[in-house]
């Protein structure tokens, strides 16, 4: 039986995430995979477009509705591979009981201001130009693994290249018959 993957996306959603496919795409025959919608989950698909008052909107009840939703859709325990505001919706709700079995996030917001660390192995990955990102004291302190990954910024996680990346290091784990990610090797760009 395969194991079950959870695919959280970015604030955009399904709308101009034309990208999550490719994950889909080599990681369906692998993973019992659900993917979610950050956008649906947080009841935001009527929001003005602009990043300004998407971010707004989820800062002002979007993320709170995003996790009460999210706990009420899923009740078996699972990996997670998130991105964007999904890592932080998928963190959120993981320190609120969300079942879980491990958190790979890609570009997760506002971690930096994270206090509590999910009881799960966590892997947070960033582009090197991304703003607000965690420091490595702070992921030090949080027992989280950190990688930055050179010459990328934030949506680093649409790029062709990350996206092979972190489904090899999915797929992996799951050749190997390893479920968690007691300690995820740094992914490698070159």
């Amino acid at each position: 039986m395969a194991e079950r993957l959870v695919v959280l996306s970015d604030m955009w959603g399904s709308r101009k995430g034309l990208w999550i496919t490719s994950y889909l795409g080599y990681l369906q025959q692998y993973f019992d995979i659900v993917y979610h919608d950050s956008q649906v989950l947080a009841d935001l698909q009527n929001v003005v477009k602009t990043p300004e008052s998407l971010c707004e909107a989820f800062l002002k009840g979007g993320y709170d509705r995003a996790v009460s939703e999210l706990l009420r859709k899923e009740q078996e325990e699972s990996h997670y591979l998130t991105f964007c505001a999904g890592g932080t919706i998928a963190w959120s709700a993981a320190l609120r009981g969300l079942p879980m079995k491990s958190l790979l996030a890609v570009s997760p917001l506002w971690m930096h201001q994270q206090t509590e660390t999910p009881h799960v192995p966590v892997k947070l990955m960033y582009g090197e130009y991304m703003d607000n990102r965690p420091s490595e004291a702070w992921a030090e302190q949080m027992g989280v693994q950190m990688e930055v990954v050179p010459r990328f910024g934030r949506e680093l996680y649409s790029d062709e290249k990350i996206i092979q990346l972190v489904c090899r290091e999915l797929l992996e784990r799951i050749i190997q018959k390893k479920h968690s990610l007691p300690v995820m090797k740094p992914l490698s760009v070159y």
